[in-house]
């Protein structure tokens, strides 16, 4: 009965998403790394996008890195980016080019975990494989009356193992897609829509209308605050550029000249900083403008300042370079890099004045 509700629902019900059609591993495995912590409605035009240049698991290896994330720019969580191409090399160098059908080769691919691994195939090739994400632990948790939160290791593996019992033989894809949708349309954190359910008089939670205490809530982030600046170093009409190195946060991105700053006098701190990272010398103007953003634990205010009077050289080892404008359109940067960058003419005038 549960089975056939939801199947039936999810045949009246489902929306019309790009990676829906022509179900191959290939694209719902794009589709299930950019729906990562994204919702359905940013990632359609870029999915479309990158499906347009890279239709193949061949032709995304043979790409360059940096234009991955150039497509890839402003979706966020980049190292899904960069692991998807190397994925993409792994599958050609070890399986010809022809993306694998096995669980544990899937599953063994750079970013890919249990959920994504049966996603995949679940809904490419309809193997009897379960699956749990975000909207599922939440439908999973009413549906079980799990007053305690589902996020714990303990609760992580009780609703694996219902995820197990619940996926039919036939139709695993569909009715993995109907709990995602269900969960992601109907059964929602707050204020879920319990009338329009096909299965509320079957969970307990609406039967005891504890929707709103069921699921527990997780333990909360706690964010660290930081501020950072960034130099705008200009010098015949191009601007000092580097390319964010393994480790840094934007991995393969281009950006400014970026530190922290702590204390008063920022501007000195970054005339020290800028000559130790680059070899330059410089006067350090503020330009009154700072963004604000978050990033995984940190929410940041990013200073934005431009350097004038620029002396010396760069530093060989600094990985700097010069380029104007047009040329920084065509790399991937952050997303506050890109709005600076966007932002250079209005830079300018502030510089003139």
């Amino acid at each position: 009965m549960f089975r056939s509700r939801l199947l039936k629902w999810f045949d009246a019900n489902a929306r019309e998403l790009p990676w829906r059609k022509n179900k191959t591993p290939y694209r719902i495995w794009v589709s299930e790394i950019m729906l990562q912590q994204t919702q359905v409605a940013t990632v359609i035009e870029y999915y479309r996008r990158f499906l347009k240049r890279f239709p193949t698991v061949k032709k995304l290896a043979a790409a360059q890195q940096s234009e991955v994330l150039k497509l890839w720019e402003g979706l966020g969580y980049y190292r899904r980016a960069r692991q998807l191409h190397n994925a993409a090399i792994k599958i050609v160098e070890e399986f010809g080019g022809k993306f694998p059908t096995n669980f544990e080769d899937v599953l063994g691919l750079p970013g890919v975990g249990r959920y994504t691994a049966g996603a995949i195939l679940s809904i490419s090739k309809d193997q009897q494989l379960p699956i749990l994400e975000g909207n599922t632990i939440r439908l999973f948790a009413r549906l079980l009356e799990m007053e305690t939160d589902p996020k714990t290791s303990v609760n992580q593996k009780i609703l694996w193992r219902f995820a197990e019992a619940i996926v039919p033989k036939n139709r695993a894809g569909d009715f993995n897609q109907a709990l995602m949708e269900l969960g992601n349309r109907v059964c929602k954190p707050k204020s879920p829509l319990c009338s329009d359910c096909p299965i509320s008089n079957l969970c307990p939670t609406f039967v005891r209308g504890l929707q709103t205490e069921i699921p527990a809530a997780s333990k909360k982030m706690v964010y660290e605050d930081i501020t950072e600046a960034i130099v705008l170093v200009q010098r015949n009409g191009k601007y000092l550029v580097r390319q964010c190195g393994e480790g840094e946060r934007w991995t393969g991105l281009w950006d400014f000249p970026r530190y922290s700053i702590t204390g008063k006098n920022a501007k000195q701190t970054l005339q020290d900083q800028l000559k130790v990272a680059t070899g330059l010398e410089a006067s350090i103007k503020s330009l009154n403008k700072t963004i604000k953003h978050a990033v995984t634990k940190y929410r940041i205010t990013l200073q934005c300042f431009s350097a004038s009077e620029v002396r010396g050289r760069v530093s060989k080892d600094c990985g700097g370079r010069w380029l104007t404008v047009n040329q920084l359109s065509s790399l991937p940067m952050s997303i506050t890099g890109r709005k600076i960058c966007d932002s250079l003419s209005e830079f300018k005038t502030q510089i003139k004045e």
